[in-house]
């Protein structure tokens, strides 16, 4: 007696469609879940801080990533207009969902920038009022001066992002 298989020639197994269905499936989940990186690398490539009356300050910050921060500042060109310097209020901030961070305005002519994302499990922050920046999720609070936790869950910083301002536009660098 043979074993002869009783499935015909040329067709596959049950457990090859099966696999090959899980895979697909898996493959597809995974780029459903993955982020779409566009925002984060604005992010995660500039890291610095800018000050509104330097002109270029962050551009000798010692994190890495200055002086193209510098360059942008000085020639007038760089990122996309996010704001006016009138639209961002003195002790307080905008969120700029889109492009991923927030700015804020924590002196008279002094403007930071910040990634959006909260440093708990990444949900996107949504208000600045009364010197915190704020994430809906669980509640973190971070300080519009330097993105330190005020308030946590949240442990560490919201990452500082490379703005600059020329004459009355706030530009990513």
């Amino acid at each position: 007696m043979t074993s002869e298989s009783l499935q015909p020639q040329g067709t596959p197994a049950r457990r090859t469609v099966v696999a090959a269905v899980g895979a697909a499936g898996l493959a597809v989940a995974l780029s459903a879940c993955g982020s779409d990186d566009k925002s984060s690398d604005s992010s995660s490539s500039t890291q610095n801080g800018s000050n509104a009356t330097g002109g270029g300050s962050g551009g000798g910050d010692a994190t890495g990533g200055g002086s193209g921060g510098g360059s942008a500042a000085a020639g007038g060109s760089g990122g996309a207009v996010l704001a006016k310097t009138a639209d961002i209020p003195e002790g307080g901030g905008k969120v700029f969902a889109k492009e991923g961070v927030v700015v804020t305005q924590p002196t008279k002519g002094q403007f930071k920038a910040f990634s959006s994302k909260c440093t708990h499990v990444g949900c996107p922050v949504n208000k600045v009022a009364n010197g915190v920046i704020s994430c809906p999720c669980h509640h973190s609070e971070f300080s519009v001066t330097d993105g330190s936790v005020k308030k946590g869950p949240a442990t560490k910083p919201l990452p500082a992002a490379n703005i600059s301002v020329s004459g009355d536009e706030i530009k990513l660098a």
